[in-house]
């Protein structure tokens, strides 16, 4: 195992953790609906969680975690933004968008599981697995609500 090609990995998902951080904050501002408020904030708070475990082991490991987010990233929550205005903050348009964001933040996960597999020790893919667990579950809820939406309109 190579500690920079660790810390690389780590890094990585924290990046995609700001994203989801800053994606939920820009959701959150872009809703009325108490449920969707609600589900966007513990969204954020596991996101932080997940961040600062990765900011641990990267420490631990002698690095410095990153502190930004990616020009993609950037780009999905200008477009939730202009797509909310668009569309008056409508609530499928919104679940839509965080189920992007969901699918983007598991594959990068799912990514570094697979693909680094050899640049991570056990205990991080616990870690990244635990971290995967939590993201698949919040995608079905947010599958799920966005296809109540869909059957109440």
């Amino acid at each position: 195992m190579d500690t920079e090609e660790s810390i690389d990995v780590l890094n990585n998902l924290i990046v995609i953790n700001n994203d989801r951080i800053e994606g939920y904050k820009t959701a959150s501002t872009e809703t009325y609906a108490g449920e969707l408020r609600s589900l966007f904030s513990t969204l954020e708070q596991t996101s932080q969680n997940c961040k600062k475990e990765l900011e641990a082991e990267v420490n631990r490991l002698g690095g410095t975690p990153e502190e930004g987010t990616k020009t993609s990233g950037k780009f999905y929550r200008i477009w939730m933004d202009l797509k909310a205005a668009i569309t008056g903050s409508d609530r499928k348009a919104i679940l839509q968008s965080c189920e992007y964001g969901e699918t983007v933040a598991i594959g990068a996960y799912q990514d570094a599981l697979e693909a680094d597999m050899e640049d991570i020790t056990y205990e991080q893919r616990a870690m990244l697995n635990a971290h995967l667990n939590f993201l698949k579950a919040y995608y079905e809820k947010v599958m799920s609500m966005q296809e109540l939406a869909k059957s109440n309109s």
